[in-house]
C-alpha cells in the first residue's frame, strides 16, 4: 500500500504538458488536413464535400469553387447566394498566371442621389429596395466557368439541386443566424415563407428544402448566363422591383458584365501577397502590410501588447486612405499603386505612437508632392487554385425575396456615400459601392502557395494581415494561424461619410492574456470583449517540394477542409 501511495504522489509531481494536444501549439483545435490530388475548404461541410466530388470527376478547381458556391447560397444562405456579388483570384497552372475577377454590380440606372435629398435619407437603409445593386454572381460563375471551366455546367450544379430538392440539415452556427434574421425580418412576407415554411424557425439538424432554388438552378443549366440578366429570371426580379418600390429595370441587368482586374501586390518577408484593387478594400491589406514591414513583429512577441498596438494602429491608419479613396475606378480613377508604395508607407508611419493609441487620424496623399459573406477555396490537382468570396452583405442581404425564386436579392448599396457628392463612393447611378469582401491569395518566386480568405465585413482586411503574420512572423501551421486568438478594431471612418471617434474600439478574443489587455489600456485603446465577429477563415497551403495539399477551416465557424 505504501508503495502505491508513493508512486501515486509521484505521479503528481511530474510536470505536466501545458496543452490537451500532443502536437501543435495550445490554442490549436485540430490538425490540419493534408491531400493529393485536391483540397476543399469551406464554412459548411457539406458543401465542401460537394467540390470534393466534383473535383474527383475530373472538374477543375473553378468547377468545384462554383458548385461550392451553388450549394452555400442553399445551406449558408445568411451568408451568401445569387443575389449577390462575387470576387475571385484565381491560378492557372498552364499560363503560370494569376487573374482577377470582380463580378459586383451597380446601383440602378434610374436611382438618383436627388432622390435621397429630396427624401430626408442621409444613410443608406440595410434593408428594403433601396440598397439593391445588380447582383453579380451568376455572371461571375459563367465568366469564370467560360475560361477555366472542364465540366458543363449542368454537372457542377447537380449537386446544389439536388439539395435544394431534397433537404439537407441545418449545421449549428447558420441556423443561428438564420433564426436571427427571421426576427429581423419579421415583416417581409417572402422570406418567412422561404425561410421558414413550417411557421417557425428551422433549428440545428432540421430539414430545409429549397425547390424554387432549385427550378432557378436548372434554368440556369438550361439556358445559361442570360436568363438571369436577359430572359426570365431578369424578368421576374424587375417585375417584383416595381412591386416592392426599386428602381431596377431590364437595362441594369442587360447592360452588367463582371470586370477581369489585375490583382495588386506588395512583397512581404520573402512573399508576395495579392488582394484585387477597389472597389473593394483589398487594398487596405496591403497598405497594413507596407507599414508593418517596419516592424520587428517577431521580437514583440505573439499577440504582446505591442505587437497589438503595432497592427492596431497601422490598421487604423490604412482604413483612413480606405474611407477616403476606395471606390468604383470606374467613376473615380485614382492611382492605387500610389498608396502600396514604400515611400509613402513611410510618410503615414509618422502618424504612429509607439506608446499611444490614436485618437483621430487624416487620411494621406499618396501623391507625396501635392467605404456576412462565405468565402471558399479549392485546389485541384494540377495546382490550379480558387480564392472565391461572396456576399449578400448583411446577413440575408435586403431581406427582399422575388416572387418564386428562392434567393434573397442583396443591400451591398448599403455602403455608399450619401452625404459627400463629391466623395469618391458616393451615390451614382450606374456605379459599384464600395465593397468589403475579399479573396487573398499568395505566391513565391513566382509560384502560389497560401489561398485564403477572412469573412466578416470591416474584419477581413484585419483578419488577412493577423493570418499572414501568424504564418510568416511566427511560424505558425496553417490551422494553428487560423485558431489563435484575434482582435478586431471596430470604429474607423468609413466610405459611407462616418469618422471614427475617440479611437474607436478595439475588442480582443479571451485568449489574449489580462496583462496584455492592461498594458493596452494603458496605452489609451478602449478595449472590449465580443463573442463574435473574429472573422471566418479558409486557407490552403501548396507544397510544390512534396506535392502536397495543406487545408485549414475556421473554428469559429461550421465549416472544414477536405482533401483527397
Amino acid at each position: 500500500m505504501k508503495k502505491i501511495l508513493a508512486a501515486a504522489i509521484a505521479l503528481l509531481c511530474v510536470p505536466l504538458p501545458g496543452s490537451d494536444r500532443l502536437t501543435g501549439r495550445m490554442f490549436a483545435t485540430r490538425s490540419e488536413v493534408i491531400g493529393r490530388n485536391g483540397m476543399v475548404a469551406a464554412s459548411q461541410p457539406l458543401a465542401a464535400q460537394v467540390g470534393v466530388d466534383i473535383l474527383k470527376k475530373g472538374g477543375s478547381a473553378v468547377d468545384a469553387a462554383i458548385a461550392v458556391n451553388a450549394a452555400l447560397g442553399l445551406m449558408e444562405p445568411s451568408g451568401s447566394g445569387i443575389g449577390g456579388d462575387l470576387f475571385a483570384i484565381v491560378w492557372d497552372s498552364k499560363a503560370g498566371k494569376l487573374y482577377g475577377l470582380n463580378a459586383s454590380g451597380p446601383a440602378p440606372a434610374a436611382l438618383a442621389l436627388a432622390y435621397f435629398r429630396e427624401k430626408g435619407i442621409g444613410k443608406m437603409p440595410e434593408k428594403g429596395p433601396l440598397p439593391w445593386t445588380v447582383p453579380g454572381c451568376v455572371a461571375g460563375w459563367f465568366a469564370l466557368h467560360d475560361r477555366f471551366g472542364r465540366l458543363p455546367m449542368g454537372k457542377v450544379l447537380a449537386p446544389a439541386i439536388a439539395y435544394a430538392e431534397e433537404g439537407f440539415p441545418l449545421s449549428e452556427l447558420i441556423a443561428f443566424y438564420w433564426q436571427r434574421a427571421l426576427k429581423i425580418f419579421a415583416g417581409y412576407d417572402n422570406f418567412q415563407k422561404l425561410y421558414a415554411p413550417d411557421g417557425r424557425p428551422p433549428a440545428k439538424g432540421d430539414i430545409f428544402r429549397n425547390p424554387e432554388l432549385a427550378a432557378t438552378y436548372r434554368i440556369l443549366v438550361a439556358r445559361g448566363r442570360d436568363a438571369f440578366y436577359r430572359g426570365e429570371l431578369a424578368e421576374k426580379i424587375v417585375a417584383y422591383s416595381r412591386k416592392a418600390g426599386g428602381f431596377f429595370s431590364r437595362e441594369d441587368f442587360a447592360s452588367f458584365q463582371p470586370e477581369w482586374v489585375e490583382p495588386m501586390s506588395v512583397g512581404y518577408r520573402g512573399y508576395d501577397v495579392w488582394e484585387l484593387p477597389p472597389n473593394g478594400q483589398g487594398m487596405a491589406v496591403l497598405q497594413m502590410l507596407r507599414l508593418l514591414e517596419n516592424f520587428d513583429l517577431r521580437a514583440m512577441g505573439h499577440n504582446s501588447a505591442a505587437y497589438l498596438h503595432a497592427l492596431v494602429e497601422a490598421k487604423k491608419i490604412a482604413y483612413e486612405d480606405r474611407a477616403r479613396f476606395y471606390a468604383d475606378p470606374r467613376f473615380a480613377p485614382f492611382d492605387y499603386a500610389a498608396l502600396i508604395s514604400p515611400a509613402y508607407a513611410r510618410k503615414r508611419l509618422e502618424l504612429f505612437n509607439p506608446e499611444h493609441a490614436s485618437v483621430s487620424l487624416p487620411a494621406g496623399d499618396p501623391r507625396l508632392e501635392k467605404g456576412d459573406t462565405v468565402y471558399l477555396t479549392v485546389v485541384d490537382k494540377d495546382f490550379n487554385a480558387v480564392s472565391l468570396i461572396q456576399s449578400n452583405y448583411v446577413g440575408f442581404g435586403s431581406g427582399l425575396v422575388p416572387d418564386g425564386l428562392g434567393f434573397c436579392l442583396q443591400d451591398r448599396g448599403a455602403l455608399f456615400n450619401l452625404q459627400e457628392a463629391d466623395h469618391p463612393n458616393a451615390f451614382a447611378p450606374g456605379k459599384r459601392p464600395f465593397h468589403t469582401i475579399i479573396p487573398g491569395f499568395v505566391t513565391r518566386a513566382g509560384k502560389p502557395v497560401f489561398s485564403f480568405g477572412v469573412m466578416g465585413g470591416d474584419m477581413q482586411p484585419q483578419g488577412h494581415v493577423q493570418i499572414l503574420c501568424n504564418i510568416i512572423d511566427f511560424g505558425m501551421n496553417l490551422q494553428e494561424a487560423g485558431d489563435a486568438p484575434r482582435f478586431r478594431h471596430a470604429g474607423s471612418s468609413e466610405p459611407d461619410g462616418s469618422r471614427m471617434a475617440d479611437g474607436g474600439t478595439l475588442f480582443l478574443e479571451s485568449g489574449i492574456e489580462p496583462e496584455v489587455v492592461r498594458e493596452l489600456v494603458r496605452r489609451g485603446h478602449k478595449v472590449g470583449r465580443s463573442a463574435s465577429e473574429f472573422g471566418g477563415y479558409q486557407g490552403i497551403w501548396l507544397d510544390w517540394d512534396r506535392r502536397i495539399l495543406i487545408g485549414a477551416s475556421e473554428s469559429r465557424k461550421d465549416g472544414c477542409a477536405i482533401g483527397y
